[in-house]
């Protein structure tokens, strides 16, 4: 399919910074929802005039779902949904605040859910889609300290795949990968780079979403794909 018109959420992050060029690369229209115009600046650096052209910055907060209806009610069509936005924090389970558990789960589940269901609902009209979202190693290799983001992935890792199941017999596909650190500015940042050197790519990552995102990945559907490297 030509032309595709693409939903990449997380697109100003480090990993999105990969992902962009690639989906531009393969010729699609890219739509980007940021809430921070300084992030958007970034990105804008590392693409050129002509790829510009083809991306759509839209300010949208995903967590409403209001916002999240408006922005892609206002699409042209939505062929592919990658989901690239999430995070992370640390504590132990007996001490963890509660808000905190809940801000994690908002930030990487329910994002995930209102993309992925605006997303599927337009996806349904035309018959084709494409839906990518990300993971964890966490999610299927639990770690101490990080109970609500594992918590957070391992439903990410769920609701993919119950779409993937809702999806048979479409040209629908949702499959989600599964990376262990990524070798990103913020997470040298915030573990140091003593073991940066095992860590995944962005490169490396963005080059196995984006085939999950393409017609040659037609029969992968809810796949959960480590991408550990060397960690």
């Amino acid at each position: 399919m030509t032309d595709r018109q693409v939903l990449l959420t997380g697109a100003t992050g480090g990993l999105g910074r990969e992902v962009t060029p690639q989906l531009l690369a393969q010729g699609d229209t890219l739509t980007v929802p940021y809430v921070d115009e300084t992030s958007v600046t970034r990105l804008k650096q590392h693409l050129s005039p002509a790829e510009l052209v083809r991306v759509r910055f839209a300010a949208t907060d995903l967590s409403q779902e209001v916002a999240v209806e408006r922005l892609i009610n206002g699409m042209e069509r939505v062929d592919v949904l990658i989901h690239l936005v999430g995070g992370f924090s640390m504590g132990a389970t007996h001490t963890y605040d509660y808000e905190a558990w809940q801000r994690d789960i908002a930030l990487n589940l329910h994002t995930t859910f209102l993309v992925c269901k605006h997303s599927l609902r337009r996806m349904r009209e035309t018959g084709y889609g494409r839906i990518v979202t990300v993971g964890s190693r966490g999610a299927v290799q639990p770690a101490g300290q990080l109970a609500a983001y594992c918590a957070a992935k391992a439903g990410v890792v769920a609701l993919t795949q119950a779409i993937a199941d809702e999806t048979k017999g479409t040209d629908i596909t949702a499959n989600v990968v599964l990376p262990s650190v990524i070798d990103t500015p913020a997470n040298r940042a915030a573990m140091g780079t003593e073991a940066s050197a095992s860590w995944v790519k962005p490169d490396s990552l963005a080059g196995v979403i984006c085939f999950l995102a393409s017609d040659a990945a037609r029969d992968i559907r809810g796949a959960a794909i480590p991408v550990y490297g060397n960690a």
